[in-house]
């Protein structure tokens, strides 16, 4: 008798595998972990008490309506409960976008380099990934991926902050693409890193969304409040999209502990505020720092920073770890490096500058 092997998707063929930021070595001479642009700072008051006292109800099923957290966020966005959708955090509701909108013969614009799921997640849905190249300054190409469109286009990515260079898109180039983008077409304003930001002509995608109905906005618990091991993210988005959205989400996906520990995270805003606050002048350090030392690195409004260094990034990264910190390199292009503990980003800074002697 044969031996076959189940047939499986053809478009499984070739799909990338995501690759997490690698940990700190246990018992190593690498001391912090600025890979994963993870918040360095433990949870905020109250969320303890809230995980702990949800971790006695592990033997019954989560609320699959997210009822306490919808309702919390409905409040803080002024939006209706109807217009939210949550998810395994906001690449999570990624994915249930490309279910929702994409397949064979579709395509799916995004600019690269980018958020490194967009052509994981596109893949597997069956559809076609278009990228469209960032520009000298590793911000979107606006114009480029307005030209890019065609009839086959049912979904576009815009990563602001974009991960991994930290750079905006702002209000009035938005403006300018949204209103040449057509109306079947959903424009997913990925804004994982939107607490970070001090520029104030970058958009708040909350804003834009209201009068647009092909616009979706994603934000995540991972990122700014240090949630990132619970998985929890959420779109925001018209009716239409965002009931499409529940659909395509995975039965009790979110756990209960993650859904309180959402709930009391952003009930302690105020300490999430001072320690955004702090990140954020730690970035300006580290930047200001980085340009000091001869580097060119673009301003970044994310909790990390980029260099692009070529066919350096592995000599680079492997540099970093051994002044004790690891770093996340993507082969051929450049590092992106987290905004960590003050004593994290010092010996990154002594790394980067020992380096950059050697050039």
């Amino acid at each position: 008798m044969s031996v076959q092997s189940p047939r499986l998707r053809a478009e499984l063929a070739g799909v990338p595998a995501y690759t997490p930021g690698k940990p700190a070595a246990a018992g190593g001479p690498v001391a912090y972990k600025l890979s994963s642009n993870e918040n360095p700072y433990p949870p905020l008051p109250g969320v303890m008490e809230r995980v702990v006292a949800a971790a006695g109800t592990f033997n019954r099923y989560p609320d699959m309506a997210c009822t306490e957290l919808m309702a919390e966020l409905a409040d803080r966005f002024d939006v209706p409960v109807g217009h939210l959708a949550t998810g395994t955090g906001s690449v999570g509701v990624a994915q249930q976008l490309l279910q929702a909108t994409a397949g064979p013969g579709d395509e799916v614009i995004y600019a690269w380099r980018s958020f490194e799921a967009y052509p994981i997640i596109t893949q597997i849905s069956g559809a076609t990934s278009v990228r469209v190249p960032l520009t000298s300054g590793e911000v979107h190409d606006l114009d480029a991926m307005a030209a890019a469109i065609t009839e086959r286009t049912r979904l576009i990515f815009v990563c602001n902050p974009n991960n991994p260079t930290g750079t905006v898109v702002r209000r009035a180039e938005l403006e300018r693409f949204l209103d040449r983008v057509p109306g079947d077409v959903l424009v997913v304003l990925d804004e994982a890193y939107r607490e970070f930001i001090r520029d104030p002509q970058v958009p708040d995608g909350v804003r834009l969304y209201r009068d647009r109905p092909n616009v979706c906005v994603l934000r995540t618990f991972s990122k700014a409040y240090g949630l990132a091991g619970l998985r929890v993210g959420f779109a925001v988005a018209h009716e239409p999209v965002a009931a499409a959205l529940r659909k395509t989400a995975v039965p009790f996906g979110v756990s209960q502990l993650a859904q309180d520990a959402a709930v009391a995270s952003l009930r302690a805003e105020d300490e999430l505020l001072g320690r955004v606050g702090s990140l954020v002048s730690e970035r300006t350090r580290v930047q200001a720092a980085l340009g000091e030392q001869g580097w060119t690195v673009p301003e970044s409004q994310a909790n990390f920073v980029w260099l692009r260094l070529g066919d350096r990034t592995g000599d680079f990264a492997a540099a970093c770890e051994r002044a004790g910190v690891v770093v996340r390199p993507f082969a051929g292009e450049g590092v992106r490096v987290s905004v960590g503990e003050t004593e994290a980003n010092d010996l990154f800074l002594h790394a980067a500058e020992a380096f950059r002697k050697e050039l």
